[in-house]
This record gives C-alpha cells, sequence and structure tokens, in this order.
C-alpha cells in the first residue's frame, strides 16, 4: 500500500465513521500505527480531520432537516425528534465532548444542527472531542509496541 493510499482510506474511513452510515475507524488508526510504516502524529491528524468533517456533514443534515418533518416520508418519528431537541435543551453545547462515542456520537452532532449550535462552538467542541480520542488511542497503541 502505498503512503498516500493509507492517509487517503484513514480519511475516508474516519469521514464516514463519523456520520451516520456504519464504520469503524480506530482499528484502521491502531493497524496502521502498528505497522510502523506511518508518522503516528499524522495519522492522528489526517484520522481528527475526516472525522471533524464527517460530524460537520451531521451538523449540516440536522440544520436542513426540520422543514422536512412533517412529511410522511421522513425517517424519524416527531416524538423522537422532539425527544432528542429536549435533550440537547438540557446538556447543551457540552454534549458535543461525547461526540466520539460510539452510538450516542453522531446523533448528538445532528441534533447540534437541528438546534443551530452556532459553527464555530460546534468546531471547537468537536475537534476537541476527536482528536483526543484518536491522541488517546494513539498513546496507547504506542505504549503497547514500544
Amino acid at each position: 500500500m502505498t503512503t498516500l493510499a493509507a492517509y487517503a482510506g484513514l480519511f475516508a474511513i474516519a469521514f464516514v465513521a463519523a456520520t451516520i452510515l456504519p464504520a469503524q475507524s480506530e482499528a484502521g488508526l491502531v493497524a496502521l500505527i502498528l505497522s510502523g510504516k506511518y508518522s503516528a502524529l499524522l495519522l492522528v491528524v489526517v484520522a481528527s480531520v475526516g472525522n471533524i468533517l464527517g460530524s460537520l456533514v451531521n451538523w449540516l443534515l440536522g440544520v436542513g432537516i426540520e422543514r422536512f418533518r412533517h412529511r410522511r416520508w421522513f425517517p424519524v418519528k416527531e416524538a423522537a425528534l422532539d425527544r432528542a431537541q429536549r435533550w440537547y435543551r438540557r446538556y447543551g453545547k457540552w454534549s458535543l465532548l461525547a461526540s466520539w462515542v460510539p452510538v450516542i456520537g453522531d446523533p448528538i452532532t445532528v441534533v447540534a444542527g437541528v438546534m443551530k449550535e452556532p459553527l464555530p462552538v460546534f468546531l471547537l467542541l468537536v475537534t476537541i472531542a476527536k482528536t483526543a480520542r484518536y491522541a488517546v488511542l494513539a498513546v496507547i497503541t504506542l505504549g503497547i509496541v514500544g
């Protein structure tokens, strides 16, 4: 695998993993670190950027989702959307620090868009959460190898 392909593949899997599509970026990061062929720091940066941009897609979906709320084909029941909005009002922007958590993280980023969380605040908190997760994972992996 070429260096560019490794980084591009990690970016792609990290991007997809942050959207509502199922994917696992952590395994890719760990495998590339364990190979010893790539810069761990650069891998963390690439995975973080991909994951943050994937979360941005969720936020954008959330921003536009309200206009479709009352359509019959809309995939989320109105009660579920109302419940998610109440939850976000209760925990607010700080819940974005949990955006890295599997299963709940992606919906939090969508609801942040629905609730019109300002983009700079969204990006700051999601960047902290996503980058910290990958950095901790890299440190643990390097600690096991080293």
